[in-house]
């Protein structure tokens, strides 16, 4: 620190302090503690809210009237251009991975599609494909699965858009999903 007199003391005074403190001596600075490494950030309450997905549809009550065998399924997110979801349901976009789930319960089915979609983020794939079946074999229940995916996906922040699949990919028994970029 060099420090200079103000300029309205004279040198008189300046010479007067100096000689009335003594000699100074300087401190080593002492070297600052190494900082801790800080720990990467967490969503959090995300990860609570997605986790907590799951339990919220096996409490739900699907009532089968409310989707036939054969409807289509679509959705496109609040905030999202209309014509995203035409693009989606022409085939427009190019599915990346895809997942099939049939022959499993509500339950493996649910966090399957749950790791399927996460695996999709962290790899920055954008579209993919779930075969849920068209629930020909539920019975009296009602396509289950397309269900619980139809309701899972309108809840997955992630998720932009879906539509049922083209004929070639799986028709009303699969459902592409276009997912946010990074």
């Amino acid at each position: 620190m060099n420090r200079r007199p103000p300029k309205n003391v004279s040198d008189d005074d300046a010479l007067l302090f100096r000689e009335a403190i003594g000699e100074v001596r300087r401190f080593d600075e002492a070297p600052l503690p190494p900082a801790a490494p800080r720990p990467a950030p967490r969503a959090r309450q995300f990860e609570a809210d997605e986790a907590a997905v799951p339990k919220e549809l096996l409490d739900l009550a699907f009532d089968p009237a409310l989707m036939e065998i054969g409807e289509e399924l679509s959705y496109l997110r609040e905030g999202y251009p209309p014509k995203l979801l035409k693009q989606l349901k022409r085939g427009q976009f190019s599915v990346q991975d895809d997942i099939d789930l049939h022959q499993m319960n509500l339950a493996a089915a649910q966090v399957t599609i749950i790791d399927f979609l996460a695996h999709a983020r962290r790899e920055g794939i954008r579209c993919v494909r779930i075969v849920h079946g068209k629930g020909l074999r539920s019975k009296a229940h009602g396509p289950v699965l397309k269900m619980m995916t139809d309701r899972m996906l309108r809840r997955l922040d992630d998720v932009v858009a879906f539509a049922s699949a083209r004929p070639m990919q799986g028709g009303t028994g699969a459902v592409v999903v276009l997912l946010k970029g990074r």
